[in-house]
């Protein structure tokens, strides 16, 4: 055999040594079982079934002071509506205080002379509403159903009525992507994406750390491997064992969520490999720069999981934050994962949104390995 044959064997064989030894310290450690499967469940489930953006049905009190006709009818209107649960208030200052107990999020308040008013064509009749202006969501909610149900009730009567339309718009809304809004499709790839994070931060923080900590980075450095092995070594399991997460999670949100896919599952499993290097680069990095595992996971929480789950587009939307904050969004790897799983999952393999999205999450994870070997030394200092 030639000598440069034995010398690409043995590199081989002391690669394999150390991702075997690694691989057994991730196997026998109960935590990496826990973080890998049990807390990627846990996220699914809590973002699934736990936490939604919808507002289904909102609780209000409605005072109705007139008793004509038209007010019987929208008070009708409001209460068959599928947006509410009304409660009926006897006057103002028992529905005033239904909302200052926070027993209703909003009250509806149709006042005196309410038929009059809308008969007459030299007045204008008002509806009243009083909202809890401490879930500005909420509120914005039953502002928009409550005008809504006005503007139908208008348009029901005067068709009874025989006038003519107010406009002649008729105005379709259509959701792309996700027909029915459900903030479930949105929020379980954003929990995906903060799992990985959890996973390639986390777990990769404490590799070089638990080896300083216990004492044995020094016959780690006495063996001939060199930086690049180390680093291949020490990376390759937690990818394998990220990898097999991010399986489980799709698994999970396909058949119990019914999350669609409409791109495909080897684009899917590129981005999720794609995202895992700066992912892993970063938590390598911290891995070598801290000497204690505490420290480095609270590193790891700090500098992985906190941007993913705050400026990264999950829970938060981007365009509302500031400017300075906003300009911090765009190098955090999340940020990109976050829109690439929601595109193939939403809309497909689209490969404009993708490619550029992969290749910036390339160069962070370049920029990362790069800092990590020029930070690991075989040598305690």
């Amino acid at each position: 055999m030639s000598p440069a044959y034995l010398r690409v064997r043995s590199w081989w064989q002391q690669l394999a040594a150390v991702m075997i030894k690694e691989a057994k310290q991730v196997t026998r450690d109960p935590s990496s079982w826990i973080i890998a499967v049990v807390l990627p469940l846990t996220f699914l489930f809590l973002f699934g079934y736990g936490i939604s953006l919808d507002t289904t049905v909102v609780k209000i009190a409605m005072v109705r002071e007139d008793d004509g006709r038209d007010a019987r009818d929208f008070a009708a209107a409001l209460t068959s509506s599928r947006w509410f649960l009304v409660v009926p208030a006897a006057e103002r200052r028992s529905g005033e205080r239904l909302l200052q107990d926070q027993n209703v999020k909003a009250v509806v308040i149709i006042p005196a002379e309410f038929s009059r008013f809308l008969n007459a064509q030299s007045t204008t009749a008002r509806v009243q509403v009083l909202v809890d202006g401490a879930e500005p969501n909420t509120a914005n909610y039953v502002r928009g159903y409550v005008g809504a149900i006005w503007s139908g009730f208008l348009t029901a009567r005067g068709l009874q009525q025989g006038a003519p339309l107010a406009t002649p718009v008729n105005l379709e809304t259509r959701y792309w992507y996700n027909a029915n809004a459900i903030s479930r499709w949105f929020l379980i790839p954003g929990s995906m994406t903060v799992i990985m994070t959890l996973l390639g931060t986390l777990l990769t923080s404490l590799v070089i750390a638990r080896e300083y900590e216990r004492g044995t980075l020094e016959a780690l450095y006495a063996t001939p491997l060199t930086r690049g092995q180390i680093l291949i070594g020490k990376t390759l399991p937690y990818f394998v064992l990220a990898m097999v997460s991010m399986a489980v999670c799709v698994l999970t949100a396909l058949l119990l969520f019914k999350l669609p896919l409409r791109g495909s599952l080897l684009t899917l499993g590129l981005v999720s490999a794609v995202f895992l290097v700066p992912a892993l680069g970063q938590g390598l990095l911290i891995s070598v720069t801290m000497k204690s595992q505490m420290a480095a996971a609270q590193l790891g929480l700090m500098t992985g999981y906190l941007p993913a789950m705050m400026l990264s587009g999950f829970l938060f939307d981007i365009h509302s934050m500031p400017a300075w904050l906003r300009a911090l969004t765009y190098v955090i790897p999340a940020r990109y994962m976050n829109v690439s799983l929601q595109t193939v999952f939403l809309a497909g393999d689209l490969w404009s949104v993708l490619i550029p999205n992969m290749l910036f999450m390339l160069m962070v994870g370049a920029v990362f390995f790069g800092l990590t070997w020029r930070r690991l030394h075989k040598r305690v200092d």
